[in-house]
């Protein structure tokens, strides 16, 4: 398997590149990296670099990195998804998966029904994981995890986001909105991502957001502000999924390479 590290001033730095910390402490007593071994450096914005080790210690590795290559493994559809987030080992493997699949961006909603808002140092150890699942899947851009935020709020953004007129666009816009709701009709991933608007889009791909709500779903008041503004109501079946496994479902229907 390719050692792969991230070093987010790579650019900055090449070629000679010393390890973040915790990648040169990984590298050295995890791996055994030794000088000479070949090692493979990204970004985490969609670069990645061949590199050869100089010299290593316990605390230190330094490397001299060939030529930064922009390598684009990402999806050709931009997925966001807004989550109420579960429980601390179960949220972990979500970011994980997540990340692998190619989401773009997770917002942790505070739901009526989220019954433990994220704290930092726990949103600190998801992206940190993300990294990890860059690592291994080969992915060149990190996942981005978003500061918390109330399912009202939320609303106002997705709200703002459908006033946009054609001849404008912002970062947070998307082309479709969707809301994973039981009894929904089916989440069709051909239509979602055909129906491009030309609107929201983000470096040529179009962006769609999915909301997958806590545990015991979005109440019948948050269900109906998601319609008032828009999103449309999708079904993943007959059963009743964890929240785990709805947003996995959803990312690997909407997710197109």
């Amino acid at each position: 398997m390719t050692r792969r590290y991230y070093v987010p001033d790579l650019r900055t730095q090449a070629p000679v590149v010393q390890l973040p910390d915790e990648e040169a402490s990984h590298a050295s007593r995890v791996m055994r990296v030794q000088t000479g071994d070949r090692i493979e450096l990204f970004d985490g914005c969609g670069h990645q670099a061949d590199a050869e080790v100089v010299t290593v210690s316990k605390r230190e590795c330094v490397v001299r990195c060939d030529a930064i290559e922009a390598v684009d493994r990402e999806p050709s559809v931009a997925i966001d998804l807004a989550i109420g987030l579960p429980k601390p080992d179960r949220a972990k493997e979500m970011i994980e998966r997540l990340t692998e699949l190619g989401v773009a961006r997770v917002f942790p909603i505070v739901f009526e029904r989220t019954q433990r808002p994220p704290k930092d140092n726990f949103l600190d150890k998801l992206r940190r994981i993300v990294i990890e699942s860059c690592k291994q899947s080969g992915r060149n851009v990190l996942m981005t995890i978003e500061s918390p935020t109330d399912f009202g709020s939320f609303a106002e953004t997705i709200a703002a986001n459908n006033s946009i007129s054609d001849e404008g666009d912002a970062p947070s816009s998307w082309q479709r909105v969707l809301v994973a709701m039981p009894d929904s009709p089916p989440l069709n991933a051909t239509d979602v991502n055909q129906n491009d608007t030309g609107q929201s889009e983000v470096n040529g791909r179009p962006r769609t957001l999915a909301l997958v709500g806590p545990e015991g779903g979005l109440s019948d008041a948050e269900h109906q502000r998601c319609i008032d503004i828009g999103a449309e109501s999708i079904g993943l079946g007959r059963r009743i999924l964890r929240i785990e496994t709805a947003a996995a479902i959803v990312a690997a229907r909407l997710v197109v390479d």
